[in-house]
């Protein structure tokens, strides 16, 4: 039987590990979406806005993460001290899970981005022509014969990403979400024991191992373009 501090331990860490899984989910559900856009935007004919998106880019993945969420969590403060020292009279609240959202779904919109762009342009052109000659329009060709071809060859290069986005949850902690690791290390500090960090650390095996399994299941789903 479990002794009372375990019991405690393990009930912090749970809920710690409900933060973290609230940071993946709604992360991967804002930046996939997100990530689309910005794609077309980087393959833009138009200078202008290929040049935006460009900048955007580079800007993100030369970055680190950790950089990037703390100037969402504490810039917007800043900034509105900053007018307020000037006769503005401007309140706003941040909150530390929202900042933390922002932050990762903006760095992994670039990531997926990159990567629909490789699956895109790997098209070969002459699908594009053949869909033409066959009276589908732009929109049609992409959305009915481009994108499954994309989403089947990117489907390994966003594995990875999103086994990468699990273990960049602990990264929110830099703020203060109360997420897995800061929990188990919240823990080993009152406990003066390693069992905190070893259980995150079975934690993120599990959700990883959980999520090579799904691409790897999404990935014998798409194979019938071989």
């Amino acid at each position: 039987m479990l002794s009372p501090k375990y019991i405690k331990m393990l009930s912090a860490m749970l809920n710690g590990s409900v933060v973290s899984l609230e940071v993946f989910f709604l992360t991967l559900l804002f930046a996939i979406p997100l990530a689309l856009p910005i794609a077309m935007g980087r393959m833009s004919k138009k200078k202008l806005v290929s040049g935006v998106m460009n900048t955007f880019l580079l800007i993100i993945r030369g970055t680190p993460l950790m950089l990037q969420l703390l100037v969402v969590y504490f810039g917007p403060g800043l900034f509105v001290r900053w007018l307020n020292s000037r006769g503005y009279n401007v309140n706003l609240h941040w909150d530390r899970f929202v900042a933390a959202i922002v932050a990762i779904s903006v760095n992994y919109s670039a990531y997926f981005a990159e990567i629909y762009r490789g699956g895109i342009e790997s098209i070969p052109k002459g699908q594009y022509e053949a869909a033409k000659v066959l009276g589908y329009t732009h929109s049609q060709t992409f959305l009915r014969i481009v994108l499954p071809q994309v989403i089947k060859r990117i489907v390994p290069a966003m594995g990875n990403e999103v086994i990468t986005l699990t273990k960049d949850t602990a990264l929110v902690s830099v703020i203060g979400v109360s997420e897995l690791l800061l929990v188990a290390k919240e823990r080993q500090g009152a406990m003066f024991s390693f069992m905190p960090l070893f259980m995150a650390g079975v934690f993120y095996f599990v959700m990883n191992w959980a999520v090579s399994i799904c691409f790897r299941q999404l990935e014998k789903k798409l194979s019938y373009y071989n």
